[in-house]
């Protein structure tokens, strides 16, 4: 079988992870580069990821999370931050990213045309910076979920909490940026739980 296959075979949302056991420190760093090279809308990587192990802040961070034990009974919690102002195109962060290119000027200033161009006519009329930056941030958290698993490491990822609640636990500036998911990581405790999917055929369609 195709080995992401297999991965996504062993993944589920990890309700009751074992607090005793951690994950290796090299592991742990394998699954994070999984998700710095995940790809992002025009490059632009409109992400951070805060790892968080220690313990007296995961305590602190719970109850703004609906109390869900997977934030203190696992073995790291990645908060998966979005850029928001830096996003703009006129924005020194923006410009950094296309320099790095190593391109003639002329095709930066073409590309950051249109670039702002993309989000004056398509982004900006249907969401905020926040919101766009936050679907690019759920394509890491899919890489973060299937490299742990393929490392047989569990996972759950979080979207029950407090966001407000959550930025003021981890210090967040209010400029720029703001949590867009959590993901919890760790070894399960006990089976499985069952798994539900509708059948191929009802949600494939070839054309």
């Amino acid at each position: 079988m195709n080995p992401v296959l297999n991965a996504l075979q062993f993944r589920h949302a990890c309700k009751k992870f074992d607090p005793e056991r951690r994950i290796p420190e090299q592991t742990l760093r394998e699954i994070l580069e999984c998700a710095r090279l995940s790809p992002s809308s025009f490059g632009l990587e409109p992400w951070k990821f805060l790892v968080l192990q220690d313990m007296e802040l995961r305590r602190r961070l719970r109850p703004a999370c609906w109390n869900q034990p997977q934030i203190t009974e696992s073995s790291a919690v990645v908060a998966i931050l979005a850029r928001n102002a830096t996003l703009e195109a006129d924005s020194a962060y923006v410009r950094a990213c296309y320099d790095r290119r190593g391109l003639p000027e002329e095709k930066i200033t073409a590309s950051l045309r249109r670039y702002g161009d993309h989000l004056e006519n398509e982004v900006k009329p249907l969401m905020s910076l926040y919101a766009w930056a936050s679907k690019q941030c759920y394509i890491a958290l899919a890489d973060i979920m299937t490299a742990a698993a393929a490392a047989g490491v569990d996972s759950c990822p979080i979207e029950g909490f407090e966001k407000a609640a959550v930025e003021r636990v981890l210090g967040l500036p209010e400029d720029d940026f703001q949590v867009a998911v959590l993901v919890a990581l760790g070894y399960r405790a006990g089976d499985q739980t069952p798994r539900f999917r509708h059948d191929f055929d009802r949600i494939i369609e070839f054309r």
